[in-house]
């Protein structure tokens, strides 16, 4: 596998917990779950590149690449409206969390590619970077989200298969029972 397949694997795992990160219904908590994920999706494609990893070199990076996250934490802060906020907030958040993830991965894999390490990173540019990625980063999570849906559509139709095979005979309910949970365990 190349790096570059590796590290895409590692970005679009980092994704997803993000946006699910972002679900959390606890203004704050939701945002450093977030911030510990994208701390570690960056640990690990430091180590992918080669590249010396800490946590203060980490955090400086997440920073100076999401810099100002109002617009985060006002997705956070829409959670504490009783009722809908939770919904609206959730959703929003899960969104720009996704987005951000993938933002910080791609700028990463771009700074580690061409040699850039931790410590000599061009605040300007990354932020830059970061800010186009951010934006490629809103369809990457629908696409994502668009995937799940299909994926969890064709998993019901495969299971709706087994239970057709298991009233026939052709399967056990042994079977049948480890097959249902082997596709249950991909949703």
């Amino acid at each position: 596998m190349s790096k570059k397949t590796a590290a895409d694997a590692i970005i679009r795992n980092h994704v997803l917990w993000s946006m699910g990160g972002g679900l959390i219904p606890i203004p704050i908590v939701d945002f450093m779950a977030v911030t510990a994920i994208q701390m570690e999706m960056l640990q690990e494609l430091a180590k992918l590149y080669g590249v010396n990893y800490s946590v203060s070199t980490g955090k400086a990076f997440v920073s100076a690449l999401t810099g100002t996250t109002i617009a985060r934490l006002g997705s956070s802060f829409i959670k504490a409206i009783p009722g809908i906020g939770s919904l609206i907030g959730g959703t929003s958040m899960a969104l720009t969390s996704g987005a951000s993830t993938y933002a910080v991965g791609q700028v990463a894999i771009n700074h580690f590619s061409s040699g850039g390490s931790l410590n000599n990173f061009a605040e300007e540019e990354v932020k830059w970077a970061y800010e186009s990625a951010f934006e490629r980063g809103k369809n990457y999570v629908s696409d994502l989200e668009k995937d799940k849906a299909d994926e969890a559509a064709n998993i019901y139709q495969t299971l709706e298969k087994l239970g057709q095979l298991k009233q026939q005979g052709v399967l056990s309910e042994e079977e049948f029972q480890a097959k249902k949970q082997e596709l249950l365990s991909r949703i």
